[in-house]
């Protein structure tokens, strides 16, 4: 049986050197990897950058098949003001924000930025989910 966890994110970019510096931007701190990989440990996984033609190579397709964008990737909040901070922040280390900072049918508060390397994140504060006081997230809180 497979645990119910994802260990690692990794996204494929066509400019290490850029994604690299957008999430230093942000405030991340690298971890060392020795294999071409830049990696970022989060809290129980780790976000890595991999050449985009590389990472089609080991999948078996050409890296327009793999396309960015389709999926989301999300941080949540502690509070709600931290969602437009945040967006701002994206911003500034280049991001094109999507969608501002605002309130959210079920309760919440989001909005929406694109990485320069095309990859669409959601920063949210859900109320129904709180985080745990390391960061951690689950659905509906601890």
């Amino acid at each position: 049986m497979m645990e119910q966890r994802v260990s690692l994110i990794t996204l494929g970019v066509p400019d290490m050197a850029k994604a690299a510096a957008f999430y230093e931007a942000l405030g991340w701190i690298r971890a060392d990897s020795p294999d071409g990989v830049i990696a970022f440990d989060l809290i129980s996984q780790t976000l890595g950058l991999y050449p985009l033609a590389a990472l089609a190579e080991d999948i078996g397709l050409p890296a327009d098949a793999l396309g960015t964008g389709a999926m989301t990737l999300s941080h949540n909040t502690r509070t709600k003001e931290e969602v437009a901070e945040l967006l701002a922040a994206a911003e500034a280390a280049g991001a094109e924000v999507l969608k501002p900072a605002q309130d959210v049918f079920w309760g919440g508060h989001h909005g929406y930025f694109r990485s320069p390397d095309g990859h669409v994140w959601e920063i949210a504060f859900n109320p129904f989910s709180p985080l745990a006081e390391d960061g951690a997230f689950r659905w509906n809180g601890y």
